[in-house]
């Protein structure tokens, strides 16, 4: 019984489809004439009009989804490239105040040092000893760069210390915050002469001060030109305490070096042009001694 049921559904179905499909064929194949509608085409437009209608909706909707989903893969493509971009934009800007900030060093050093009556090698500090005391500092330039031991080494804001150490293509400066290094200073307000050494914590300490010369908090010191290593009016440093003992014939007065040694990256090593100059007239010499010897 239920299988002619089931059988019976089965026939009506595809009578109701035959029926639509020629109804459809029908009216495709019709000159459309202005006229009323005849009972039949009114049924079949009743029956066929909901399932046109769901059929136009499915293909709008699944239009409007496929749309959708390009537009957002597109959207999503963009964003990256757009982050990308944003990226390495930032980058770049960053890279360029890098460069200016160092442009504005060096030329705060070049024209701090022109009136400085020596030849200028321009180095680079990469690195310093392990105690971050500064009391060593290492550059970028050596033997090949013209770097000779003893030169002494400058920034704009003043005295950094000499070469002691001096390789191919690195060399060692002992700065004036190591003990070992004696600076013969002047101050410049007062003209009072004392040695400089350098003790803890980037501080640095003036020797030999007669116990009554009028010193002062905030006195500038400057390089004396004594002792054939640093040239004379570089700046050395700040007076920030004055000690008078009781006793004894001398101050103890503590000043802070000119340079913040911490935030130091670009330096100025001094060449004396006379040593350029006296190779130049070795060097002649030597060729004329050779020109004479072949004429004889």
């Amino acid at each position: 019984m239920r299988t002619l049921l089931a059988e019976s559904s089965k026939i009506k179905i595809i009578n109701y489809l035959l029926v639509g499909i020629i109804s459809i064929y029908g009216l495709s194949q019709k000159k459309f004439t202005i006229g009323e509608m005849t009972l039949f085409q009114k049924v079949v437009t009743e029956l066929l009009s909901p399932i046109q209608s769901g059929i136009v909706s499915s293909q709008q909707s699944f239009s409007s989804f496929i749309d959708n989903y390009f537009r957002i893969v597109n959207t999503n493509k963009e964003n990256r490239f757009l982050r990308n971009k944003i990226n390495s934009l930032e980058a770049e800007l960053f890279q360029l105040q890098v460069a200016k900030k160092e442009n504005a060093r060096l030329k705060g050093l070049l024209n701090y040092s022109k009136e400085i009556p020596f030849e200028k090698i321009m180095a680079k500090v990469i690195g310093w000893d392990s105690s971050n005391q500064f009391k060593v500092l290492r550059i970028n330039k050596g033997e090949r760069d013209g770097i000779k031991a003893l030169a002494p080494v400058i920034t704009h804001q003043g005295l950094v210390g000499y070469i002691y150490r001096v390789g191919v293509n690195y060399s060692d400066i002992l700065t004036i915050l190591d003990p070992n290094n004696r600076v013969d200073s002047i101050v410049e307000r007062t003209r009072t002469h004392g040695i400089v050494e350098g003790i803890l914590n980037n501080r640095c300490v003036m020797k030999y001060v007669v116990k009554n010369e009028p010193l002062e908090i905030g006195d500038r010191l400057l390089t004396a030109g004594v002792g054939g290593v640093y040239p004379k009016g570089i700046k050395v440093g700040i007076v920030t305490q004055i000690h008078k003992e009781n006793t004894g014939l001398t101050l103890n007065v503590e000043l802070t070096p000119s340079v913040d040694f911490h935030r130091l990256e670009e330096v100025i090593v001094l060449k004396d042009k006379r040593e350029k100059l006296l190779n130049k007239v070795l060097k002649q010499n030597k060729e004329g001694s050779h020109r004479a010897i072949k004429t004889q």
